[in-house]
Parts: structure tokens; C-alpha cells; sequence
């Protein structure tokens, strides 16, 4: 039983992890449209950000999770303004190719920049060390990154849904003509939610560091998670991203511990099930 339950508070942290470092793509695929596959990129430079400013600076922690969402939400909206707002009604496949270019881009000067090795992180001690619970010896990073994640998607829910910022946004999506003749300032409200989503990405990659590593070939290897927690959840709110990276998450934990020769596959399998089951996504855009 302690095992059990080990595996599946392991589980949840990470899933909980993967909608941290998937809810930006989220904000952009599902209330933009905009297929962004340089998610993993902007979360690969709040990644850097991080390191750089607790190693060369000294700055503490969160301090530090702090200015890599900036840093990343700043480099979005540097992007947005330069390219991506010209390809807002382009065609998915348009998107496709600006994006996953801007990856080897990144790539490429990360590699440049850092090279090719992991890069460490060192936890503040507060961060550090196993909680134990009914026998059950719990990570005190992991309830950290549960406790984040609960909180932030709160937020955001309550933001995206219950405000008139939200309102704007998915009304801008829908017809921008009409949103622009109610006096919403279409590209300011675009501008935003794309230095929102990418400054999330930010914060989920410095996040990451602990349990996930970093290198420069960060945004390749993880997009394929990212896109996994967005499909399966659906682009209808928050929710189904949260839930389907959960139970992502404690699949995959899962199927690694109990079935460690099956390797990723039971992850892609459980994938597979829910999208032929429900195509639209765990929770359909209403």
C-alpha cells in the first residue's frame, strides 16, 4: 500500500508539472487557435533564466521563478510583434513550420551559448529533503510543484473565465471584426494572452529543472508531453488540460514502476484510448 500510494503521489507531481509546463500552449492552441510548437522553447529559455540567475547572481529561488516567467513573457511578446501576429490566420500548417523552425533556432543558440551539458539547479533547503505521511515518504519539491499548480490553474480559470479579459479574448478568436467594432483592441488583447502563455512556459521550464533536467534539446524532447496534455484534455477550458495531465502523468509514473520494460508505451497506449473514446478532448469546447 505505501508503495502505491508512493507511485501515485510521484504521479500527480509529475503530471502536475506537465500542466505547469503545458498550460501556456494551452492559453495559445486552445483560446488563440494558434498551433505553437516553440512552446518548449520559450519553457527552455525560463529554464536558463533561472539557472543563470541563481548561479552567476545568487538569486534566490523564487525570485528567480519569478523573473524567468518575465523574461519568457518578454521574449513572446518580442516574437508576436515580429512574427506571429502575421500568421494568426494562416493556415495550421503555416504555423507548423514557423514554429518548429524557431525551435532549431533556439537549439542551436542555447548550444552556443551553454553547449551541450545538463545544467544544475541547486534547491534552496526550505525546497529540499522527504516529508513522511502514513509511512509514505513524500518529496518536498513535488508537494511544492502540486501546491503551484493547484494554485495557478485557480487562477487562471478564474481570469480566463470570469473576467472581461477572458470574455475579450475568446471573443477576439471567434470574430475579430466584430471584437475590433465593440472597441476590443484585438492585437493588444493577442499580444497578452501570447505574453501570458509564454511566460507560463517559462515558469513551467525553471520549474522543470529538478525532475525533468535541461539541455539545449529540452524543446524537442518534451513538445510531444505538451501536445499529448492538450489534446487529450481538449481546448475547452483549463480543466480538461489539467485532469488529462494527471492522469498522464500517473500512467506514465506508473507504467515505468510496475512495467519499467514497456518503457513509455502504456502512456501512448492510454493516449490512444482516450482520443478514440473522446475525440473532442476530456473536456469539449461548450
Amino acid at each position: 500500500m505505501a508503495s502505491l500510494l508512493g507511485v501515485l503521489f510521484d504521479g500527480l507531481a509529475y503530471g502536475m508539472l506537465l500542466f505547469l509546463m503545458s498550460v501556456g500552449l494551452s492559453v495559445t492552441l486552445g483560446l488563440m487557435n494558434f498551433v505553437n510548437l516553440a512552446h518548449g522553447a520559450f519553457a527552455m529559455l525560463g529554464g536558463y533564466v533561472c539557472v543563470v540567475l541563481m548561479q552567476r547572481w545568487g538569486v534566490p529561488f523564487l525570485g528567480a521563478l519569478l523573473l524567468a516567467f518575465f523574461a519568457s513573457a518578454v521574449a513572446g511578446v518580442v516574437l508576436e510583434r515580429l512574427l506571429y501576429r502575421h500568421f494568426y490566420r494562416r493556415s495550421h500548417l503555416d504555423q507548423v513550420l514557423l514554429t518548429i523552425g524557431l525551435v532549431f533556432v533556439a537549439i542551436a543558440i542555447a548550444t552556443w551559448l551553454f553547449g551541450s551539458q545538463q545544467q544544475p539547479l541547486r534547491l534552496p533547503p526550505i525546497l529540499s529533503g522527504q516529508w513522511t505521511l502514513v509511512g509514505v515518504d513524500l518529496n518536498v519539491y513535488r508537494c511544492f510543484l502540486l501546491a503551484v499548480g493547484a494554485v495557478l490553474a485557480f487562477a487562471l480559470t478564474v481570469v480566463l473565465e470570469r473576467t472581461r479579459f477572458g470574455a475579450a479574448v475568446r471573443a477576439s478568436v471567434d470574430d475579430a471584426r466584430v471584437a475590433e467594432a465593440l472597441g476590443i483592441r484585438v492585437s493588444l488583447v493577442f499580444q497578452l494572452t501570447f505574453a501570458v502563455g509564454c511566460g507560463l512556459a517559462g515558469l513551467g521550464g525553471a520549474l522543470g529543472i529538478e525532475v525533468l533536467g535541461l539541455d539545449p534539446t529540452f524543446p524537442l524532447k518534451y513538445i510531444v508531453y505538451f501536445l499529448l496534455v492538450v489534446a487529450v484534455g481538449g481546448t475547452g477550458s483549463l480543466k480538461g488540460p489539467l485532469l488529462a495531465a494527471l492522469l498522464l502523468g500517473v500512467a506514465d509514473v506508473a507504467g515505468k514502476y510496475y512495467l519499467p520494460q514497456v518503457g513509455a508505451f502504456i502512456l501512448y497506449a492510454i493516449m490512444v484510448l482516450l482520443l478514440i473514446a473522446r475525440p473532442q478532448g476530456l473536456v469539449a469546447r461548450a
